[in-house]
């Protein structure tokens, strides 16, 4: 089994040193981005959910992920730091069907306006209490211990507009490739990890130059087709891989 060239414990090393994940990006690994090499352009265009003159940022995780967990500080101050004309949004996926209750409880906390106070808090939950938060009675159970209304967030869960958007990130998954988590896809036509990037340390800086070319696209009205094999993973490098239960089967 692959797994990505760089290790959750260098990572964790880092950011408690105050050393941010962004920062490993400098001197030599700065270097421009190539493509096909550090990210992907899509040989099929994925369609965004964004007005016009806007630019969609998709982060593609999974909670149960330790390195999304550890992606997760640097990527909310990266976050809040973004163009105006950057609309980010979060993709919770699912490679097997037990992925799901994590996907309804994203969407769950979404349409109760809870993602701001509890995203960051399932992470730690399951990571740092290692609490088991793969079913849906357990997820009901903790979530009500953080004060939220056990029959407004029950009726989200299981509601059509949280298995409707569970479907759409599905959809997003396999139209952008994604084979492991984090990964990152822009404006529906880039796509980028940690494998890719070599770390992920350098997948934000790598993804700040794709908004700059979507921009310039934008003015001139229209952007050129992908070019032949953009799309494909380059065979010396496989696929991004994860953790063993946070990448697609094979």
């Amino acid at each position: 089994m692959k797994r990505r060239d760089f290790s959750l414990a260098a990572i964790s090393a880092a950011t408690v040193a105050g050393f941010p994940l962004a920062a490993q990006a400098q001197g030599p690994a700065a270097a421009k981005p190539v493509e096909g090499k550090d990210y992907l352009s899509l040989d099929k265009r994925v369609p965004t959910d964004v007005g016009t003159g806007k630019i969609e940022v998709l982060e593609f995780f999974w909670y149960s992920c330790p390195h999304c967990n550890a992606f997760e500080p640097t990527l909310a101050e990266w976050v809040k730091k973004l163009p105006k004309d950057v609309v980010f949004k979060r993709v919770p996926v699912a490679f097997r069907d037990d992925f799901v209750p994590q996907q309804r409880l994203f969407y769950a906390l979404e349409a109760l306006n809870l993602l701001g106070s509890l995203h960051a808090k399932v992470f730690a939950a399951i990571h740092v209490e290692r609490q088991n938060l793969t079913q849906g009675p357990a997820i009901i159970d903790w979530v009500v211990k953080q004060g939220v209304d056990k029959d407004k967030f029950v009726e989200q869960f299981n509601s059509f507009s949280a298995t409707t958007k569970a479907s759409r990130a599905k959809q997003l998954q396999t139209a952008y490739q994604v084979e492991g988590v984090p990964a990152m896809g822009v404006g529906g036509r880039y796509y980028t990890d940690g494998s890719l990037a070599k770390n992920m340390g350098r997948v934000l800086p790598v993804v700040a130059p794709r908004r700059a070319q979507l921009r310039r696209r934008r003015r001139r009205g229209a952007g050129p087709p992908a070019a032949a094999g953009a799309g494909k993973f380059p065979q010396n490098l496989g696929r991004p891989h994860r953790c063993a239960e946070s990448r697609a089967p094979a």
